[in-house]
Formats: C-alpha cells, sequence, structure tokens
C-alpha cells in the first residue's frame, strides 16, 4: 500500500514540474492590463471612472432626508456636506467617496450610516480652435468627437477634418488623435480642432 502511495505521489510531483514550464511562459507572455486613464478618455459607465471638479452626485443617506439630496464638486475638489463639511471626492471612484463619506457620518454623528451616491451630472468637455462656437459643453453618455463638433456648430473653413488633438481629464498633455467615427471624448476632456495646412 506504502508503494502505491509513493507512485501517486511521485507521479503528481512529475505533473507539476512539468506543467510549471508553461504556466510560466503563459504569465510570462500575457499582457499586462494598462489603466483606461492612460490610453483613452474616462468611460463614465467604468466602475474605476475618477470624478472630478464640477461632477453632480446624487447622495442618499437612508433615514436621513435632510442629508440626502445633489451635490456639485468644487474647485477644491470636494463637496460641502451638511452637518459634516467639506468632504473629499476628486480623484476618488463613486465607491470610495461613498466609503469617505460613510466614515465620516459615523465619525461621531451618526450611528451605523448607509449612503448611496451616483454621479448625476458629468463634468463638461471643452472644444477650443476651428469650429463655429468654442467653448465648454454638457457631457452626454457616448459623445464622439464628431457630435461635440457638431454640439459646437461645427467645423470652420480652416479646421483641419482630419486630425484633432485632445487631452484628456487628469492627463498631463495633449495627444493627437486620427479623427474617426468612434473617437471618443470623456467627461472634463479638452478638445483643440487646430488649422489645416493649405
Amino acid at each position: 500500500m506504502r508503494k502505491g502511495i509513493n507512485g501517486l505521489t511521485a507521479l503528481a510531483m512529475a505533473l507539476s514540474f512539468a506543467g510549471a514550464p508553461m504556466l510560466a511562459a503563459a504569465q510570462a507572455t500575457a499582457p499586462m492590463a494598462t489603466p483606461a486613464s492612460a490610453t483613452g478618455p474616462a468611460d463614465p459607465k467604468d466602475l474605476n471612472y475618477r470624478l472630478g471638479t464640477d461632477d453632480k452626485l446624487r447622495v442618499i443617506v437612508f433615514g436621513e432626508t435632510s442629508l440626502s439630496g445633489e451635490f456639485v464638486i468644487s474647485d477644491t475638489g470636494e463637496i460641502a456636506f451638511p452637518l459634516i463639511g467639506n468632504v473629499h471626492a476628486a480623484g476618488l471612484t463613486v465607491a470610495q467617496f461613498q466609503e469617505a463619506l460613510r466614515t465620516k457620518l459615523a465619525d461621531g454623528y451618526l450611528r451605523d450610516p448607509r449612503v448611496s451616491a451616483e454621479v448625476e451630472n458629468y463634468r463638461p468637455f471643452y472644444i477650443l480652435g476651428e469650429v463655429q462656437k468654442p467653448g465648454e459643453y454638457p457631457f452626454t453618455s457616448g459623445l464622439t468627437v464628431l457630435n461635440a463638433v457638431a454640439t459646437a456648430g461645427g467645423f470652420t473653413y480652416r479646421a483641419n477634418t482630419k486630425t484633432v488633438t485632445v487631452r484628456h481629464a487628469g492627463a498631463s498633455k495633449e495627444s493627437p488623435i486620427r479623427l474617426t467615427a468612434t473617437s471618443e471624448v470623456g467627461p472634463g476632456d479638452t478638445i483643440v480642432i487646430k488649422e489645416r495646412f493649405f
């Protein structure tokens, strides 16, 4: 009986050692995940969406109607909340903000508070340069650069209609992108339409 157990153990060990190189190879070739903010616009449908200035939140504190309502994130990245004062929000996900608010309410104000938050309106986008009406416009889900241009009255006759420059919210620099029907815009993005070379 002992020989049989030893034989099975040896077989399991052999299979384990044989599989190790294949596992290592698979891990070496697997692509690493890249944060969405590094590759494109902030996606409001993404659970990792980071809140920013001018996002409007709907907050519900269950059982406390006087503490529930709509709040806009200020230029300092905070919301002014009844009873507890300013609560930092910019740079947090909605889930992180909920927890920060819950923790602050539980610190001597409410016993076991239950908090729910969601984005009511996203921060605006900006479009500058060779469009008829450059400026700030409300963001809508699924917005593309072409939609943004149409919102701003369309291109001027001098506009470069093939390449645009976009600085995504939170990015340190602008990136030129080829204009297609699917070129997306995120909340807080700045689009610059430059002149074409005649």
